[in-house]
């Protein structure tokens, strides 16, 4: 047996599916595929998560399409975060070119066009169907982690939230929790005090100003009414294909604390709000995460927590994650750790730091008889990438370079009238773009504060009155008692024994 047949037994034999499965491309040795030699994915493994890495223009965005296409043929809806705003094409049919042909022939698979269902959402001022969630929707402890509070600070959000949920004050958007804040060291601080104990002015100081920085980057179109139900990215169209939503997000690219508040926040949502699945088969929905960096960043400790134990324990639900970055190294190795199948593409080495990430890089990924990982990594060209996931028992597979598929769809974006015409066909545009500001702690305890002040107001009012009725009072007395005076002494300079001692006194200076 010839190394190339041994080498597409090895892959055949590695990548063999018995039940439901999606098709990558074709494998390569030497730079060459090997006819009929095929890598595929199960879907039953795809909740497992995944990782897409690459350098730059090395095609991992047609990569995504590809699977968010292959995904949306079998069922399977699919999320995905569009950052550079790269995915809208995946709306209508591409067209077939001769590079396409000649990829496809080299790889033995058929080549279709076909369009995908496809919504366009938002959580900033693009166009689109726009997401929110209100603030009791993230609770005390996501919003706390949010806002990268220490544990006294947190406390006191803990409070806020208890003090509203008590007396049944709705926290919909973020001026309402600084409603809340502000009452709760102004006219309710004794009311906070006899029932949660002080608060601290400098802690709600703190949280004030990180509130305001989280503004500052747009979050106020994020926060509030109407929420967005989990199960409206669940949707298959007429056809069977499942919806492929994709989240504009280009004008926040240097917001990143919006984007990792969202990211956590729709996880969080989408974990609690999905039955346990088991082992089901396959998965009932994908999230693509591009730019990933993005999240980790600038993430605390707190943060990198809370999305480690969300990917840890959202594949139960039967979600799949998949994080997509220029260099594995940006996703830290708690969560990467985590991440079933691994799609690498070319990475450059302009520098020894270059060449030392790429040698860290190929420790990740299975040792090969067939390459030298480090090589490869360095000569794979646009549209190709090393492969390892894991089969249906959930062993990894074999380490398979592999030309990819060319995507079905539009290699291009939409057009500006195409993105109006599919937003305005779509009924959760008419859902959820309305926008809702109903009564909420910003208006309540508004109210109770203008009472309050009133109030106050009044009470100071009767105590000037109170005061000034003293004053005059005090002001008639003296008055009568130097009338009194006055008139005592006049009538005692008048008298007549007055007069003749006066006049006695008078003569006997006279005589001398």
């Amino acid at each position: 047996m010839s190394r190339t047949e041994d080498f597409s037994k090895h892959i055949v034999e590695g990548y063999t599916c018995k039940g439901d499965f999606i098709t990558l491309g074709g494998a390569i040795l030497d730079g060459e595929p090997v006819a009929n030699t095929h890598v595929t994915i199960p879907l039953k493994t795809l909740n497992r998560h995944g990782l897409i890495a690459g350098a730059t223009g090395t095609g991992k965005t047609k990569t995504i399409q590809v699977l968010s296409e292959q995904l949306s043929q079998n069922g399977i809806p699919v999320l995905m975060m569009d950052i550079k705003g790269d995915f809208s094409g995946i709306a209508v049919p591409g067209e077939e070119k001769p590079f396409i042909t000649e990829r496809h022939a080299k790889i033995t698979l058929p080549y279709e066009t076909k369009g995908f269902p496809v919504e366009l959402m938002t959580i900033s001022e693009q166009n689109g169907v726009r997401l929110r969630a209100t603030v009791s929707e993230f609770g005390p402890v996501l919003f706390s982690r949010i806002l990268d509070l220490n544990d006294t600070q947190s406390g006191v959000v803990s409070v806020i939230f208890k003090y509203c949920d008590d007396r049944q004050i709705p926290l919909l958007d973020l001026k309402d929790f600084k409603k809340a804040l502000q009452y709760s060291t102004e006219e309710g601080k004794e009311e906070f005090e006899k029932e949660y104990g002080r608060i601290s002015t400098s802690s709600t100081g703190s949280i004030l100003r990180k509130i305001i920085e989280l503004e500052q980057q747009g979050a106020e179109l994020f926060f509030g009414e109407k929420s967005f139900e989990v199960d409206d990215l669940m949707r298959i169209d007429q056809n069977g294909n499942g919806y492929i939503n994709i989240i504009r997000l280009t004008d926040i690219q240097d917001k990143p604390k919006l984007f990792s508040t969202f990211m956590l926040s729709l996880l969080a949502e989408i974990y609690n709000t999905m039955p346990e699945q088991g082992d089901a088969g396959r998965p009932e929905l994908i999230i693509f995460i591009d730019e990933a960096h993005l999240i980790f960043d600038q993430a605390s400790k707190a943060l990198l927590d809370q999305i480690e134990a969300i990917v840890k324990l959202i594949r139960s639900k039967g979600i799949g994650v998949y994080f997509i970055t220029q260099n594995p190294m940006d996703v830290p190795s708690s969560v990467l750790a985590q991440l079933g199948l691994k799609i690498q593409h070319a990475l450059r080495a302009f520098t020894a730091n270059d060449r030392k990430a790429i040698k860290e890089t190929s420790q990740n990924y299975p040792i090969s008889e067939y390459y030298k990982t480090d090589e490869v990594l360095t000569s794979l060209g646009i549209g190709e990438a090393f492969v390892t996931a894991l089969n249906e028992k959930g062993i990894p597979t074999p380490l398979a370079a592999t030309m990819l598929r060319a995507p079905m769809s539009r290699m291009d974006v939409l057009t500006e009238p195409e993105i109006n015409e599919c937003i305005a066909k779509s009924k959760l545009t008419r859902k959820y773009n309305e926008v809702i500001d109903r009564e909420s702690a910003y208006e309540i305890l508004g109210k109770k504060m203008e009472e309050a002040q009133i109030a106050a107001a009044k009470e100071e009012a009767e105590k000037q009155k109170e005061k000034e009725a003293k004053k005059a009072s005090s002001s008639r007395r003296s008055s009568s008692t130097t009338n009194t005076v006055t008139k005592g002494v006049v009538k005692v300079l008048t008298s007549a024994t007055f007069i003749r001692g006066a006049m006695g006194v008078l003569m006997k200076m006279l005589k001398k």
